[in-house]
């Protein structure tokens, strides 16, 4: 019997499956991309498992100073060479900021507005009373907050004929220090860009050109670390109240035909000095 059409046709796919034709053409490149599919999900299965065991920690950077802290800063100002006394103290200011002696700021700041990068020297200027502080204008009032001509100079204003530098023509600028480590100052005459960092001196200025100005003084900058490493005591004082010890009845006994007496019993107070216990606090 002669063989169908569609088993000759097997016939010839059979015969060619095995020959050097079929194995030419077999695709390598498929081999290729099944073995870069496995090791790519093998190197992710193993980062998938480094982050997790691993996991990014994320910390919240609170920049200083914050609400709730306090940090010290030194001032002190200088027209036409010659240093000017130290600012009347401020005890009844309640603002973040309070002048304290020997020219040291005492920075608590009481609100978001005033802490953090809102920190600034013009802040501190805006909230004490009498003061003026711009890029044309320095003015210091006097210990009662009023404002004093003697202590007010404008850009372009002569310089006093007692001071170093008599008649010659001043300007303001504000010099600072943002660490005792550093020697040079950092000129300005924008106080809004000055900000308060824990180790802060400025030196707000009236001086003709090409004149820096100095440091705040050696006593302002001991000061300074004074008041950030007192430590603040606090005493507790325990007392203890009185106690009383209690007697017991005395009986007096008379002849026969006599009676008996009793006495009541007594009281004795006794008193326990009050005790003091001071704790340090660093």
């Amino acid at each position: 019997m002669a063989k169908s059409t569609t088993g000759k046709w097997v016939s010839r796919v059979g015969a060619a499956g095995g020959g050097k034709s079929y194995r030419k053409s077999r695709p390598s490149n498929y081999y290729g991309a099944l073995a870069v599919i496995v090791v790519l999900g093998l190197a992710l299965v193993v980062y998938s498992r480094y982050e997790y065991q691993n996991p990014v920690k994320v910390h919240n950077h609170v920049v200083q100073p914050a609400v709730g802290t306090t940090s010290y800063a030194g001032v002190s100002v200088q027209v036409c060479g010659k240093s000017l006394p130290y600012l009347a103290p401020d005890p009844a200011n309640r603002a973040s900021y309070l002048i304290e002696n020997a020219d040291v700021i005492k920075v608590s700041p009481i609100a978001t507005s005033d802490a953090g990068h809102h920190a600034t020297f013009a802040g501190f200027i805006g909230e004490t009373p009498g003061y003026v502080a711009t890029a044309t204008k320095l003015a210091i009032p006097t210990a009662a907050g009023k404002a004093n001509p003697a202590t007010t100079f404008t850009n372009g204003q002569s310089c006093p004929a007692k001071s170093k530098y008599p008649g010659q023509k001043g300007k303001v600028v504000y010099a600072y220090w943002s660490s005792f480590a550093q020697k040079s100052p950092t000129l300005t005459t924008n106080p809004s860009s000055i900000h308060f960092v824990k180790e802060l001196r400025v030196t707000m200025a009236f001086e003709p050109a090409g004149v820096t100005p100095r440091a705040p003084s050696a006593a302002t900058t001991d000061q300074m670390v004074l008041a950030t490493t007192t430590p603040t005591t606090t005493t507790t004082i325990a007392i203890t109240p009185p106690t009383t010890t209690p007697t017991s009845p005395t009986t007096t006994s008379v002849p026969s035909g006599g009676a008996t007496t009793t006495s009541p019993s007594t009281t004795t107070p006794s008193t326990t000095k009050p005790t003091t216990t001071t704790t340090t606090k660093g």
